[in-house]
């Protein structure tokens, strides 16, 4: 563990790494604070750029979003009553009401001190369990790397929101465009309808700025409302919001485990550890602790949570290239780009790499400390952004950034037709994100299969004969049932109740 910080410590300590982190946490804060973006809209539109960067000072810059995001969304939850996103949700529960009291410095101030201070924690579990974790996963052989790609896609399709099944079917599109491009093992191209453009497949990058930068474009222009501007209290936070936090170091503490835990469970969210760290603060409070009318510890504890929960979605990313959620996907996706596999090879063969990206992240959650507090006044400004002035801006982000990988407008049309999927699966109610997890491991699925049946000449007992692949091909199986049964269930009570608003008259 402390040979990997060591290894990474000169990757990461240099003026570009730095500066990049620091400007991360900056934009991360401002895009979490404007309600509907969030940190996987951050990451999409700086994955481009990335691609021209250090790779260490690329994850730096991605990390720092995607911790500045989750807590920027505090903000316009504790000023507005509107979550900047899910993660803040249940933020407004005591923010909003200390805003009303007057109290909206102390609010902000304790979400985003609780926010790092949360992140830090979960910063210590993931330098600690992924290095033993990857450990363990150096058992594996391609028979253990195709049940785990399946587990991976199987969880996150499990817990997306709306149906299991739609999660499942979006997660199966992502597969299917992981073929598209060159047989790794034959050189016979596929699905590529006689374009060579199409012999790599399409770009990964284009294909997630347009999934959800640009289908977001669309579905806020279909909503309206360009011109509003809402009034928000001016802020001045000082240093004190790191006193006030600690009155409350136990709630701080527990509800950090509680999102860490939950953020290494894949698909679980920094939404439902928020609530439920909520809920356990609420339990163990004082009786002159009022929640829900303003009290200071359900702030710290949502927050806290939800933060902690971006540390725990690395740990299974990390050490078992099995994303924590879509943003993790994204960082994945990116590091796989650079040339490096999260797994046990990356901790085995590149050390440096993942002592690097676990200095990334603390160092991430000490800036938004600081910073987070200087910039307070400034983060509040941007409520006052209109949706007209936005929205321009995401758009030629989106394509300045997706050009620049290649240089090409083949690229252009890749996004513009993943933001025209990417807005139609969310009108139909399907989850995005099963379809980027779906297509980043995909290759790793189909290659480990074909590995394994390489090995076993074409038998399938490889996968039930070694104890640890038929214990994960168990648990697949017993999630594929999950699904089904939750999908048989829903459509059992759509059509009951169906029946009792239209009855047959006999």
């Amino acid at each position: 563990m402390f040979d990997l910080l060591r290894e990474g410590l000169p990757l990461f300590f240099n003026f570009q790494a730095l500066l990049l982190t620091a400007l991360g946490i900056v934009g991360g804060l401002v895009i979490g604070v404007l309600p509907g973006l969030g940190p996987l809209m951050g990451i999409v539109l700086l994955l481009p750029l990335a691609f021209h960067l250090p790779p260490i000072a690329a994850m730096g810059m991605l990390i720092a979003i995607y911790v500045g995001g989750s807590a920027g969304g505090s903000v316009s939850s504790i000023l507005l009553r509107i979550p900047g996103t899910p993660l803040a949700a249940a933020t407004l529960f005591d923010g909003y009401p200390m805003a009303q009291q007057g109290r909206a410095q102390d609010a902000v101030g304790l979400a985003l001190t609780s926010s790092a201070l949360g992140g830090l924690i979960a910063g210590l579990m993931l330098v600690f369990f992924s290095p033993l974790l990857a450990q363990f996963a150096l058992r594996f052989a391609p028979p253990e790397y195709f049940a785990m790609a399946v587990l991976g896609v199987l969880t996150i399709a499990l817990v997306s929101e709306g149906s299991a099944l739609k999660g499942l079917l979006a997660g199966g599109l992502g597969l299917f465009l992981s073929m598209i491009g060159t047989d790794e093992f034959t050189n016979a191209y596929r699905f590529t309808f006689g374009d060579f453009r199409l012999s790599s497949g399409p770009h990964l990058v284009a294909v997630v700025v347009g999934l959800f930068a640009l289908s977001e474009i669309f579905s806020q222009l279909e909503a309206g409302n360009y011109l509003a501007k809402p009034t928000v209290q001016r802020l001045r936070i000082s240093f004190r919001a790191l006193r006030l936090v600690m009155t409350h170091k136990f709630n701080l503490l527990r509800s950090s485990m509680i999102g860490t835990f939950f953020g290494a469970v894949p698909g679980a969210g920094g939404d439902v550890s928020a609530f439920i760290s909520y809920a356990a603060a609420k339990r163990f409070a004082r009786a002159d602790e009022k929640y829900g009318e303003g009290a200071e510890g359900g702030v710290v504890a949502t927050e806290a949570a939800n933060n902690g929960c971006c540390g725990g979605a690395l740990i299974p990313t990390l050490s078992l290239g099995i994303p924590g959620d879509a943003s993790t996907a994204v960082l994945m996706g990116a590091l796989i780009l650079f040339g490096f596999f999260p797994g046990p090879d990356l901790f085995r063969d590149s050390p440096d790499v993942a002592g690097g990206i676990f200095i990334a992240y603390i160092m991430a959650n000490i800036m938004l400390l600081v910073l987070g507090i200087i910039l307070a006044p400034i983060f509040g400004s941007v409520l006052k952004l209109r949706k007209a002035w936005l929205l321009p801006a995401v758009l030629l982000l989106s394509t300045l950034g997706t050009y620049s990988l290649q240089n090409s407008i083949f690229d252009l049309w890749v996004m513009l037709t993943f933001g025209v999927v990417g807005y139609v699966l969310r009108r139909a109610g399907y989850p995005l994100a099963p379809l980027i997890i779906g297509m980043i491991l995909g290759g790793i699925m189909e290659a480990n299969l074909r590995r394994s049946l390489l090995i076993s000449r074409d038998g399938l007992g490889i996968f039930f004969e070694r104890p640890i692949c038929a214990t994960i091909l168990a648990i697949d199986l017993f999630l594929l049932l999950s699904i089904i049964y939750s999908t048989v269930r829903s459509s059992r009570k759509g059509a009951g109740e169906n029946e009792k608003e239209d009855p047959q008259i006999t």
